[in-house]
């Protein structure tokens, strides 16, 4: 009975164990509930449904496939002597000529296997890095327009419920002071210094996803704080409760600032992200 090479059997396993691979470590993350550090939690669903579905296909695929050997120039054990003979030279030669690319893909195949597994690992070991201050900046925090589901309607109930977001785009909506009299303020998000004033002042921050990390956008809440930095660092997150207030310092470009009443660190939460 005819038998694969050993070069297809390793072909055909390599483009199945990267199949497996990827897909045991997306469910993984999804397990782990660390999936949507990467993904709108929307998809993630979906993500888990065709990540099953192309593991399944990629072993339906190794089993269907035929076991004979695929290597050409071979005939069977009852060829006519003389035709092998007159082919012997022909085949030496090209096999000679196709050793070297063979190798090579082997090579390359297997090296694109190890450094997958190795992407694999480090995701499920170590701990996931959320966006920082320093993507923030580059994102265009408190300039960016955030579109999400709800579009830039704004948030409704008590406004001590309000999140990052909902203050942001209202003060993007408006400057007059008189808004936000007598409206008590409950944030939580991550310090990024402010490019105007980074000695008194510091955006508490938080990324918005509309699908996934690359295209998460910045948005943040402009807090006056004279010598923050004394007590807090960059990307700390805390809890800020207070009102807002015309800003005192003269160097920010924001008209209003967020005065902390009191201000509290915290550990990052369990999903940093809004949507």
């Amino acid at each position: 009975m005819p038998r694969l090479s050993l070069a297809a059997l390793s072909a055909r396993w390599r483009g199945v164990a990267l199949t497996l691979i990827i897909g045991v470590t997306t469910l993984w993350l999804a397990a782990a509930g660390q999936l949507v550090l990467y993904i709108h939690p929307r998809y993630v669903v979906f993500t888990v449904v065709l990540t099953v579905i192309g593991m399944a296909l990629a072993l339906l695929a190794l089993a269907l496939s035929p076991d004979g050997d695929d290597e050409p120039g071979h005939g069977g054990e009852d060829a006519p002597a003389a035709q092998h003979d007159g082919a012997a030279g022909a085949a030496e030669g090209a096999a000679a000529g196709a050793e070297s690319p063979a190798r090579r893909s082997r090579i390359l195949g297997t090296a694109g296997l190890v450094v997958t597994a190795a992407v694999a690992a480090s995701l499920v070991v170590l701990p996931p890095a959320t966006l920082t201050s320093a993507t923030a900046g580059t994102r265009g925090l408190g300039t960016a327009v955030v579109t999400t589901s709800g579009g830039d309607a704004p948030a409704t109930g008590p406004t001590s419920t309000y999140t990052v977001l909902d203050w942001a785009t209202r003060l993007r909506q408006s400057t007059d002071i008189g808004t936000y009299e007598n409206q008590s303020v409950d944030v939580t998000g991550f310090i990024s210094p402010s490019p105007d004033d980074p000695d008194n002042s510091f955006f508490v921050t938080r990324f918005v996803v509309t699908c996934c990390a690359v295209d998460a956008q910045p948005v943040g809440v402009p807090v006056y704080d004279p010598g923050w930095s004394k007590d807090l660092k960059k990307n700390q997150w805390v809890r800020i409760r207070g009102s807002f207030a015309t800003n005192p310092s003269t160097a920010s470009s924001a008209p209003i600032t967020l005065a902390p009443r009191t201000l509290t660190k915290i550990a990052q939460p369990r999903d940093p992200y809004l949507y």
